[in-house]
């Protein structure tokens, strides 16, 4: 009787979990919601779910298959004939960059990111490491390039 009781009434907890498969802003994300009647519930299905996520293998499979599908999955031109995914960052358009210039050294990979200052439009790649451990930006030269 106390089961029925608690799948009918409504969980007063939850709390979001967020996987990334990468480091940079376009990585698949396994991003599962626990329930739990009280903190204390919500913080112990938690952890028994990133328990059991890893001991399954379910993060480093998720890892793997999405880094097949980067390697094996060429973006196709979208509305407009843009070929490069979009993301929204403080106010600003990012796209992430089709490929790095041959020379790039970068092994953290790069978001193409666009503006309008006081000297016109500028453009460039960032390192997607975090913030101190980042390679130099890419700036996009008069001909297109990026150095």
């Amino acid at each position: 009787m106390t089961e029925a009781v608690a799948a009918v009434s409504p969980n007063k907890f939850k709390i979001g979990l967020t996987f990334k498969a990468a480091a940079g802003y376009d990585a698949e994300w396994i991003t599962p919601t626990v329930f739990g009647q009280s903190a204390e519930e919500v913080a112990t299905n938690a952890v028994d779910l990133m328990r059991a996520l890893a001991d399954k293998g379910v993060i480093e499979l998720a890892s793997h298959a999405a880094k097949k599908v980067r390697e094996t999955h060429q973006p196709t031109a979208g509305k407009g004939g843009n070929s490069v995914p979009k993301t929204f960052q403080g106010g600003k358009v990012q796209s992430a960059a089709p490929s790095a210039p041959g020379d790039d050294s970068c092994p953290h990979g790069r978001t193409m990111r666009e503006g309008q200052g006081k000297n016109g439009a500028w453009a460039a790649l960032f390192c997607n490491a975090p913030k101190g451990s980042n390679c130099d930006p890419l700036w996009r030269q008069k001909d297109g390039s990026f150095s």
